[in-house]
């Protein structure tokens, strides 16, 4: 087959699937081997498939942060090891300044190469499974402080580092690494049996490539490799053709701005996406490394696609992001950067949503719970309402955005954590009214039965979620302490508290924005 010529539309669709079926039984895998509550469970992971030059090919339908960001980490990888990369090895990387998201989100990446004579004596893919560890160290358990000030204090970060060497798993050289930090992991052997999982989930990616290439032949799936980028391209630039220029500024609790201005072209089809305006590099870790904007960038665009098309980096070729080096949205090292990746992520998404004025703000935030000693560890974004647009209401109680994970199932929580769920329900009336009404929050109260420490990481506690065309805001959060004497604490968008038995944690999650006044 000629790599020029047109695809078979028959043999797209096919491809397009059997490219996103095999990133869907890499997750299958890895969601079946792993033992920490925040995989197995949560699904708080994501899997995908990448070309020899490490571009985005398919995906799972998993964390659209993780998806939108891995193409960088797979780049790195690419370009730090070159000729060195070997089959049979396996790369762990979690850099923040080279694809990564935050240091709890670990990538194991993979690459793919076929057995015999007169073949490519390089990978003919990558592939890679992203999952949230429990704990990677750093100043709180679970590994998400909420003051942290340095990358240093938010754990142990891995660049390119070779967790298996020709088929040989280096578990000496990572529990050194997993050990040897001014901050150590809590719980080394759930870091290894986790990323066990996730070298199970590459190499079911690498074996069903390596099917299809025995069953399709190796030039008809490169070829179909880049159709379905191409198509991918085309459907965002169809979606782009019915844009408008638009520019959005959002303010955060912590003073920070997010700014965005869309250039539309429409003779190219094509948009600028320019974050000039933001706020310089912050003190704190709401700092968003430039692949989580990149991720959310892409994430909104293809939102706006009709099609079912996979992520991919053909979605980008129409796309020119902006983003002024040393701003909140492009920090350099050592900034702390665990909430860029959890909140900041979500304003930068809401705030393209309202430049482009199609969608009001959802909750704009993970409400990133975490507790843990000694002995345990655990980390849960809470669910809240989704915005409103022109013609549809908002949704109660869902992980929008750049979350997809799911609430672990309240009887594991109970049974692997001294911990009781109190109670979980929706919010009433958090969603802003209008036309079109916000979804609901939730208030979700959590009470402990041992000591422990416990995190909240949050937004939208001052600045509510946006309205738009007149209608309400939503409802702002709220984060607070039922002590067992009686006694209330009410804290502010993230805090670190000590919980004593029969102390309960409240998170009271924003509602969405309504879109459009409401009819008289």
């Amino acid at each position: 087959m000629n790599r020029t010529s047109q695809p078979d539309p028959v043999r797209l669709e096919i491809f397009k699937n059997l490219y996103q079926f095999i990133a869907e039984q890499m997750g299958i895998v890895l969601q079946n081997t792993a033992t920490s509550v925040n995989i197995k469970e949560r699904l708080d992971f994501s899997c995908a498939i990448f070309d020899t030059s490490g571009f985005l090919v398919a995906n799972a339908p998993h964390i659209p942060v993780h998806l939108g960001s891995m193409s960088e980490s797979v780049c790195s990888l690419i370009n730090d090891k070159g000729n060195s990369i070997k089959p049979g090895n396996v790369y762990l990387s979690n850099n923040p300044y080279n694809g990564g998201t935050h240091l709890p989100d670990v990538t194991a990446i993979t690459p793919v190469y076929l057995d015999g004579a007169n073949l490519p004596s390089s990978p003919i893919f990558y592939v890679a499974s992203r999952g949230h560890q429990a704990d990677i160290g750093g100043i709180t358990p679970g590994s998400m402080p909420p003051n942290s000030t340095t990358i240093e204090e938010e754990g142990i970060l891995f660049d390119n580092f070779l967790l298996v060497e020709e088929g040989n798993f280096q578990e000496a050289q990572l529990r050194e690494v997993l050990g040897n930090h001014r901050y150590p992991a809590r719980n080394p052997d759930q870091n290894i049996a986790d990323l066990k999982a996730q070298i199970a989930a590459n190499e079911r990616g690498v074996q069903e490539l390596q099917k299809m290439v025995f069953q399709y032949g190796l030039q008809t799936v490169q070829a179909y490799m880049l159709f379905v980028q191409n198509n991918a391209e085309e459907a965002v630039r169809r979606a782009i053709d019915v844009l408008k220029d638009g520019t959005f500024t959002y303010h955060m609790d912590g003073d920070a701005v997010i700014k965005v201005t869309v250039t539309i072209n429409k003779q190219n089809r094509s948009a600028v996406i320019d974050f000039t305006g933001t706020s310089q590099q912050l003190d704190t870790n709401f700092n968003a490394p430039s692949s989580v904007t990149q991720a959310a960038v892409l994430y909104v665009f293809r939102t706006l696609v009709d099609d079912s098309i996979p992520l991919n980096a053909g979605c980008l070729n129409p796309l020119e992001i902006i983003i002024p080096e040393s701003s909140m949205l492009n920090p350099v090292y050592p900034a702390a950067v665990v909430a860029g990746n959890v909140e900041t992520s979500q304003t930068i998404v809401d705030a393209l949503y309202g430049a482009l004025g199609v969608m009001a703000a959802s909750q704009g935030t993970m409400n990133n719970f975490t507790f843990g000693n000694a002995r345990y560890q655990y980390y849960e974004t809470i669910c809240g309402g989704s915005g409103a647009g022109a013609d549809f209401d908002g949704t109660d109680a869902v992980h929008t955005h750049m979350t997809n994970s799911r609430l672990t199932d309240p009887e594991v929580l109970e049974t692997r954590y001294p911990v009781m769920v109190e109670s979980f329900g929706i919010r009433s009336n958090s969603g802003g009214k209008g036309k079109h009404t916000g979804g609901n929050g939730v208030i979700r109260k959590i009470k402990f039965l041992e000591p422990m420490t416990a995190n909240i990481l949050s937004s939208h506690r001052i600045i509510p979620p946006f309205s738009l065309q007149g209608a309400e805001n939503g409802q702002l959060g709220r984060n607070s302490i039922q002590r067992s004497n009686g006694n209330k604490e009410n804290l502010g968008s993230i805090g670190t508290v000590e919980m004593q038995p029969g102390d309960i944690f409240i998170i009271e999650t924003p509602g969405g924005g309504g879109f459009g006044a409401t009819p008289t």
